[in-house]
């Protein structure tokens, strides 16, 4: 597959999340027709009582949960440059939930196939909603490549915090 010069990408900078979970309730009302933050694409996890988190999908370019899935059931659009999941294809193993660096990745309650954020097919209902730009749609640069191993880093150290 070709690849896009620098791809927008969702960046996250924690220190600006307030935790008002608007980009869940954008995300659910986009994507599943209601607001209902457990349907999001989104989380937002509390750390300790004064961090919040948003949780997102951050489309890989080496993209473990494609490499995982034994059904070769998620696919990157060539557009938007977000992994999509082929619910005809998805068996429901979970091996792309396990190989996630972020936890971005959910089951559909009503059919037990994956599903992850597909960047609202490129236009984020989370940044537009987002008035702090603790979730950002930016070309993936050297610098949201650094936001990008940050997030991810903050993110082992919480999971080290849960063992």
């Amino acid at each position: 597959m070709e690849r896009e010069t620098n791809p927008l990408r969702l960046r996250v900078d924690y220190t600006k999340c307030t935790g008002c979970h608007l980009c869940e309730i954008a995300c659910s009302l986009f994507n599943e027709g209601m607001c209902n933050p457990a349907l999001s694409k989104v989380s937002v996890i509390s750390w300790e009582e004064a961090l919040d988190f948003p949780l997102v999908c951050h489309q890989c370019d080496d993209a473990p949960c494609v490499t995982a899935c034994p059904a070769e059931a998620r696919v990157r659009n060539e557009k938007t440059w977000a992994i999509h999941v082929d619910k005809q294809k998805c068996i429901g193993c979970r091996m792309c939930i396990f190989e996630c660096p972020f936890g971005a990745i959910s089951v559909r309650r009503e059919d037990g196939t994956t599903t992850n954020c597909i960047l609202c097919n490129g236009e984020p209902r989370c940044v537009q909603v987002c008035e702090t730009q603790a979730i950002r749609f930016v070309p993936a640069t050297e610098e949201s490549q650094r936001m990008f191993e940050k997030a991810r880093d903050k993110l082992k150290e919480y999971r080290q915090t849960l063992e």
